[in-house]
């Protein structure tokens, strides 16, 4: 049985609802640009993300002029703004992305090919843009999409997060038993499967980012390997507009060791970060 919800966190809960359904009255353009900045000016600052995206950078790319980091503690939250209320935005964003999104790279024929013969395919995903952009727009095409998460601790948040992520593509695996039990049996069956792999995994081998030692989970390499599924990294990028996406799908990790196909992941993930500074979620601890 689910421990239920303590104050604290129905509370942070129900404002975060609130503001959601505050936000759901305006026009979904001016919607998803309010939240960015309300993000971006409000939350970031109290939330302390300021100070993390700086020493992030610091790290990094500490050969950044200081403009250029003011400018990213900023554009930073109001791209993680705009990917939140796009998530809770519903219909509203599935028939934007399908009526708005391009879907183009080198991967594209790979996936169009895996989809006729029914062949698994591992979408290695990050925290970047909008990653839910990518499984909204292939899914738009009938190809079955699936993800797996991790529920939140807070009880309370995942009782409406999760109905949001699920109305955007389906089916979605929790990290659970049973959770990963259907996800290898859909992967198994020919579905393309998103995973994430750039969050900092204690138990994971350490591989470098940015030329920085991190640790690097291993799975979307190893059930590629396990399952003649195609690794095909995948992205949502924003575009100028702030609004509309351009989903770029790159060429297939070659089979190798898991250690050196996600460092090859990695490799990718970095230019495209380099591109883009301000889509990758540099809240995150990358780095320890």
């Amino acid at each position: 049985m689910a421990d239920t919800p303590g104050f604290a966190d129905r509370l942070s809960s129900g404002v975060f609802a609130a503001l959601m359904r505050v936000a759901g009255l305006l026009p979904y353009p001016q919607r998803i640009a309010a939240a960015g900045w309300v993000m971006a000016h409000v939350i970031a600052p109290v939330a302390g993300w300021r100070k993390r995206i700086r020493a992030n950078l610091s790290l990094a790319r500490p050969d950044l002029p200081a403009s250029e980091v003011r400018r990213l503690i900023r554009a930073v939250p109001n791209n993680a703004g705009r990917s939140l209320a796009e998530i809770y935005s519903g219909e509203e964003f599935t028939a934007h992305i399908r009526d708005t999104a391009v879907i183009q790279g080198p991967g594209l024929p790979l996936l169009e090919q895996a989809a006729q013969d029914g062949r698994p395919v591992i979408l290695a995903c990050a925290h970047f843009g909008n990653y839910d952009a990518m499984r909204a727009a292939l899914a738009a095409r009938g190809w079955p999409v699936g993800g797996l998460f991790r529920p939140m601790n807070n009880q309370a948040f995942n009782e409406h997060y999760i109905p949001a992520m699920n109305a955007i593509a389906q089916p979605l695996f929790p990290r659970s038993r049973a959770g990963m039990g259907a996800m290898l049996k859909f992967l198994r069956g020919g579905g393309m499967l998103a995973l994430g792999f750039d969050q900092y995994t204690y138990d994971a081998p350490e591989l470098r980012f940015f030329g920085l030692p991190t640790r690097t989970v291993l799975t979307p390499a190893e059930l590629a390997l396990k399952y003649d599924a195609l690794l095909v990294p995948i992205a949502g990028i924003r575009q100028p507009d702030g609004l509309t996406f351009r989903i770029q799908i790159g060429p297939a990790i070659a089979a190798d060791t898991p250690e050196q196909m996600m460092q090859a992941l990695n490799d990718d993930l970095e230019q495209l970060v380099r591109q883009h500074m301000d889509q990758w979620f540099w809240i995150h601890r990358r780095w320890k």
